[in-house]
């Protein structure tokens, strides 16, 4: 599956992945590849991407907005 991160200043990550975890703001969750459609709200905190390698990459983020459609995600991150 495909992320994007995006802040107001800059692109912070976009590329191929296997699994993330958010930060939300009803608590912390996971994504897998072929997961169900989904928008929520983000809190502070950090996503945890781990790449085809199984290699993990954490990105600290002041809240936001995630979406999830057809294997492609995209935060708009603070």
């Amino acid at each position: 599956m495909n992320i994007d991160i995006i802040t107001p200043d800059k692109k912070l990550f976009s590329g191929e992945i296997s699994a993330v975890q958010f930060p939300g703001t009803n608590g912390s969750f996971g994504i897998l590849n072929n997961h169900a459609p989904l928008i929520a709200t983000l809190k502070n905190g950090e996503i945890i991407i781990t790449d085809l390698n199984k290699q993990e990459k954490s990105f600290a983020v002041n809240g936001g907005v995630v979406e999830v459609l057809n294997n492609n995600i995209i935060v708009l991150a603070d």
